[in-house]
């Protein structure tokens, strides 16, 4: 990467960035400069992600990590810090979604949507923030979904992991506003990705996931005397 790129050298965390949106937005944040430190629970498939963002010369290592574990996320953030440096990027990707009517969800599925959505958020924002404090500087990026905004039939518990993610933002962003952190929150529509099925709907005209990382960039780049809270991203057309 050019010494001069938008965001040379800075540390940058993506969860969930073995495919789909987390991958996008790894691989645009590694063509603005970032090192990258990719998060997934599966060892494997995340380090082929960044083996594959290596191959198009970008700095980017992979860890497998529970986000919903609080040990797992401390032993990944140590490990982060000791190798790469400070992080003064991160992007709360990681999501499960289970769709089921409320009366049918087993409690095993509400704790795994919820520990993964909501919580992992807060322990991964809880693990970083400090040294993003130490040093003023810093944006946590929260990918939520429309769904935080708007509920539908199965989505119990999907529903409530998003709301619940916008609450938490809402309130960090106020918490680290006067430290230098910024906290942005993206509210996708329909994203084309293998994460759940979408039968009867165009994928053409449905949002792609590099669609959710141009975002990410705008937020990043954005002047630093202000910053976005929430971005509703939306298909210009109904898929």
């Amino acid at each position: 990467m050019q010494k001069n790129a938008p965001i040379a050298d800075q540390i940058a965390i993506i969860t969930g960035a073995s495919r789909g949106i987390g991958l996008a937005i790894a691989r645009r944040l590694g063509r603005l400069g970032a090192r990258l430190a990719l998060c997934s629970r599966s060892a494997a498939a995340v380090e082929q992600a960044a083996a594959a963002l290596r191959g198009d010369g970008m700095d980017a290592r992979g860890w497998s990590a529970d986000v919903s574990d609080a040990n797992s996320v401390r032993h990944f953030a140590a490990s982060v810090r000791q190798e790469l440096g400070d992080v003064s990027v991160l992007v709360n990707n990681a999501g499960v979604g289970v769709f089921e009517p409320v009366q049918d969800l087993a409690e095993a599925d509400w704790d795994r949507v919820l520990g993964t959505n909501l919580k992992g958020a807060y322990l991964m924002s809880r693990e970083i923030a400090p040294r993003m404090i130490l040093h003023k500087r810093g944006h946590i990026i929260h990918i939520a979904s429309l769904a935080g905004k708007n509920t539908f039939a199965g989505g119990s518990a999907y529903c409530a992991s998003k709301w619940g993610l916008r609450g938490l933002a809402g309130s960090m962003g106020e918490d680290l506003r006067p430290h230098g952190i910024r906290v942005s929150t993206i509210f996708p529509g329909t994203v084309h990705t293998d994460f759940s099925p979408h039968p009867g709907k165009d994928p053409a005209r449905m949002l792609q996931p590099d669609d959710v990382a141009h975002v990410v960039e705008m937020l990043l780049l954005q002047a630093p005397q202000s910053f976005v809270s929430e971005v509703d991203l939306r298909p210009s057309q109904k898929p």
